[in-house]
């Protein structure tokens, strides 16, 4: 029996002629944290509207949950949660009065305390929504889409705009989700919440998905292997090296130098002592998303974030 909670193959959104996805297959198995990654405008959101049952494909087949989406959309919807990119609440009701509020909309629906304390918001469950930070807005948006005890969960952008502490506290959130069984759908632009969350991604780009994979499958495949860094070897370093078979860059005064196998750092440490090469430091570099990105689409990455 197969493990996977969603199954598309072949999906395509047109607008005109303009194709938002470009004939796309996916397959996301249970109580896995799997992340569509991509700049603003590659076909994340509309992908998951799409499985959120908001918009209607152009072409192609999608089975959720055992259920075929262009016949059992009810059926979907009540076993799915979204926390949409553009979240608000009402700004003059609290923490738990939203919560309610919204989980009264659901013929099945969680303990309202209970979602209060999956989400940390024990301290603030009688504050005004209005009075949060953005962090604490985005964690009520997580309860409530799990109002209706979801075993899907979508989250689009979740961390977008927060700073760097409360986007952790959101990610700790997440793991929460995921150690209580959930399947949770991430779209976002970050490279390292991508890293560090997912059990498997897909890089998304113009409409298509270019990689997919665990993180590390992903970086292995497409990252171009690992590199030591000469700091400050400059273009002496590099003349020492160049009748080495493997690929040279230099980068500012460092001496950047592939690695095929471990004996290329040998030979590399070995012939700049032989030659009394002057240098700062020899650095291992690990490829990491950013990098991958950068090799499949010639875009740039900048802070970390992929811009459209």
């Amino acid at each position: 029996m197969s493990n996977s909670v969603i199954i598309v193959r072949g999906l395509i959104k047109k607008y005109g002629d303009f194709t938002a996805i470009d004939d796309i297959d996916l397959d996301v198995y249970r109580g896995e944290v799997f992340s569509i990654l991509g700049p603003n405008g590659a076909g994340k959101t509309t992908t998951v509207e799409i499985l959120e049952c908001i918009r209607k494909a152009t072409a192609g087949e999608i089975t959720i949950l055992g259920h075929e989406l262009s016949a059992h959309n009810r059926d979907i919807k009540r076993e799915i949660g979204v926390l949409p990119q553009e979240f608000n609440a009402f700004d003059l009701l609290t923490v738990r009065e939203n919560i309610a509020f919204f989980g009264k909309m659901y013929d099945r629906q969680l303990d309202v305390d209970e979602l209060i304390e999956l989400v940390d918001l024990k301290h603030k469950r009688d504050e005004y929504f209005k009075n949060l930070s953005g962090g604490l807005k985005q964690r009520v948006g997580i309860a409530i889409a799990m109002v209706n005890d979801p075993q899907i969960v979508f989250l689009d952008e979740p961390t977008t705009g927060l700073d760097p502490k409360a986007r952790r506290e959101v990610w700790e959130v997440i793991r929460g989700l995921q150690e209580k069984g959930k399947t949770v759908i991430l779209t976002t632009h970050y490279m390292e919440e991508a890293e560090i969350l997912s059990d498997r991604l897909a890089i998304m780009n113009r409409g298509r998905f270019i990689a997919m994979g665990t993180p590390d499958e992903v970086i292995d495949q497409y990252g171009g292997g690992k590199s030591c860094v000469i700091r400050g070897g400059k273009q002496r370093a590099y003349g020492a090296l160049e009748d080495l078979d493997t690929e040279l860059e230099m980068c500012g005064d460092d001496v950047i130098v592939r690695l095929a196998d471990k004996s290329t750092l040998m030979r590399v440490v070995y012939i700049l002592e032989e030659e009394n090469v002057p240098y700062g430091e020899v650095l291992l570099k690990r490829p990491n998303l950013e990098d991958v990105f950068l090799k499949l689409t010639g875009r740039p990455i900048e802070g970390g974030e992929l811009n459209g």
